[in-house]
């Protein structure tokens, strides 16, 4: 959250609206968020299904959080367009 917190402060700064920085904010919540669903989940599914969770995990929750990251980003921006 810290995180987020600065570069939405960054880009306020840079960009002089405070719009692009809750756009940085939100995704970057987004993306933790799902990142912590996703890295939790697989792990659990793939044990279910009799596989290593160890091999597969890393492959399938950096797909899935870098995708949902990159459309949680562009979705945001695309609702507040008027905004920014």
């Amino acid at each position: 959250m810290l995180t987020g917190l600065v570069a939405a402060g960054i880009a306020w700064l840079w960009q002089g609206t405070p719009w692009m920085g809750i756009v940085l904010l939100l995704a970057m919540v987004a993306n933790l968020a799902i990142a912590g669903l996703v890295g939790a989940a697989v792990p659990l599914a793939l044990k279910a299904l009799r596989q290593d969770p160890a091999l597969g995990s890393g492959v399938i929750v950096r797909s899935v959080t870098d995708c949902c990251g990159f459309f949680a980003f562009l979705g945001i921006a695309t609702l507040l367009m008027d905004r920014l």
